[in-house]
């Protein structure tokens, strides 16, 4: 019964290694003669992190240069107007008023009424 055991925990031991190493990542590996610069490989990861978090930001970017007609105004702590699920901030940029969206006002719970 002890040897079925010590068998079953030896079985569970070696998936569990087996596990962990398939979940290790990607490796590579280069001779030693190939010339490598590590610091201009992290500067490429970083420039391709930061342009697609810019491209991330600009398609969650919507503006509009005028508002639908079922649009409602509404004054909190700011002015901002709701279009059905939509809600919007209105901007001057270059002598124009434009209106980004926003996520909806919340009010603090911490606050009093």
């Amino acid at each position: 019964m002890a040897m079925v055991n010590q068998f079953k925990l030896a079985c569970v031991l070696s998936m569990l290694m087996l596990s962990l190493a398939v979940n290790a990542g990607t490796v590579v590996v280069r001779k030693s003669s190939e010339p490598f610069n590590a610091f201009a490989v992290r500067d490429e990861v970083l420039l391709q992190h930061e342009w697609q978090e810019l491209i991330k930001q600009q398609q969650q970017l919507n503006i509009l240069q005028s508002l639908p007609l079922n649009c409602i105004s509404v004054a909190v702590t700011y002015l901002y107007f709701q279009c059905g699920q939509q809600h919007y901030r209105p901007y001057q940029y270059q002598n124009q008023q434009l209106f980004i969206e926003i996520d909806p006002y919340q009010r603090n719970p911490s606050l009093p009424k």
